[in-house]
């Protein structure tokens, strides 16, 4: 999973220091229990907790270019990494590592800011230009990845996760009672406002430039609009079944075990099977279900999901469980950070302590419901 944290300041009110942002980082030890690193620099402080996935040995963070003059943290995958990595070769950019995180360094070297329109995957990017003086910190297009932030006279701090400021001098938690409305009202606090007055969310596809002492929010990637109406039925069925197995394939690169969750539904059924397809190695399932009453047994999906394991010979695991949601909660608090209306909460939190027992990433199907307007509230826009 990985955490990314730092401190952006004026030089001459300096107010916070290394120490300050190695405080923040403890705070999200969950996120990357692996390693952790950081880059005390003029004016910035970069820190990051790394959980390794890929360049086990090599992709220690934070990491610079050639001459130290650029630094970078990185939460998350860069997919096309391998593609872009071999063009900043061939212009003869040199690599210290096979980490992803490295291209990110290169790639601005060439591109400046618009590196990010060039970047397919789902990342936190935190980037530090000592000789512009400049940071930039990203979020990835469709907002996979968290990024906040907290200005404060004279900077701003961001992190991975909101507990990261509270170790901070000045930093006091308090209700953003708009926010508040927003979530008694539709369920979560809307972007960029968060519950906690003061921090705010990166919102999906921008990134926080941070110059001369200044900072402001930028878009660099907005949601395509237009739809190529030439292609047939049959054209399209192609393109999203190749959109997916390409999408799948990005999301299984890693040096580590992986595994995927299992439903039994659509979305994720397709994902475990084009996972299978994409190894030679045994898939890994996970599923859990729900049991101890008529009601549980209506909502139970473990003999869907059983029924596709079966079919697809996975090394399946899975779980019914009756959540004591009162032990449960203030875990689950504490993770959130925000309240949020959604009851799924604490079976996603149980089976991925399943999955944690042999895996260090899974791949889900979550928002395929979302992006194929599975729910029936969606089939309202066809009356």
């Amino acid at each position: 999973m990985c955490g990314i944290v730092g401190i952006a300041q004026e030089s001459k009110r300096h107010r916070f220091g290394c120490d300050d942002v190695r405080r923040m980082a403890d705070q999200i030890f969950h996120r990357g229990p692996d390693d952790d690193g950081f880059h005390d620099g003029d004016k910035v402080v970069l820190g990051m907790r790394r959980l390794s996935i890929i360049d086990l040995e090599g992709g220690h963070q934070p990491i610079s270019n050639e001459d130290g003059t650029i630094w970078v943290v990185n939460n998350g995958e860069i997919y096309n990494f391998q593609r872009l990595r071999q063009e900043l070769l061939d212009k003869g950019h040199r690599f210290t590592t096979h980490s992803d995180t490295e291209v990110l360094v290169h790639l601005y070297e060439e591109h400046g800011e618009a590196f990010l329109e060039r970047l397919e995957g789902m990342f936190a990017v935190a980037l530090w230009d000592s000789v512009r003086k400049k940071l930039i910190v990203a979020r990835d297009r469709l907002g996979i990845k968290p990024v906040y932030y907290w200005p404060f006279g004279g900077g701003v701090a961001f992190a991975s996760e909101i507990k990261a400021f509270l170790p901070l001098p000045g930093f006091s938690p308090a209700v953003n009672p708009a926010s508040l409305g927003d979530y008694l009202g539709i369920g979560y606090a809307v972007a960029p406002h968060t519950i906690f007055e003061g921090v705010s969310k990166l919102e999906p596809g921008t990134y926080l430039c941070w110059d001369e002492d200044r900072f402001s929010i930028k878009r660099y990637w907005s949601m395509p609009t237009a739809t190529d109406h030439t292609l047939s039925y049959k054209d399209w069925v192609e393109a999203v079944r190749e959109e997916l197995r390409r999408a799948v394939s990005d999301h299984t690169v890693s040096d580590v075990p992986i595994g995927a969750f299992l439903s039994g539904g659509i979305d994720s059924s397709a994902v475990a099977v084009l996972m299978r397809d994409a190894s030679d190695s045994e898939l890994n399932t996970y599923s859990i279900g729900y049991a101890g009453s008529s009601v549980a047994d209506y909502y139970n999906e473990l003999p869907f999901a059983r029924q596709v394991a079966n079919q697809l010979h996975s090394n399946h695991r899975e779980i019914a469980v009756e959540p004591d949601v009162a032990t449960l909660l203030p875990k689950l608090i504490w993770h959130l950070e925000e309240p949020i209306s959604d009851s799924a909460i604490t079976t996603t939190f149980l089976v991925c302590e399943l999955a944690a027992e042999s895996v260090k990433v899974i791949v889900s199907g979550g928002g395929g419901d979302e992006l194929f307007a599975g729910y029936t509230r969606s089939l309202g826009e066809q009356y």
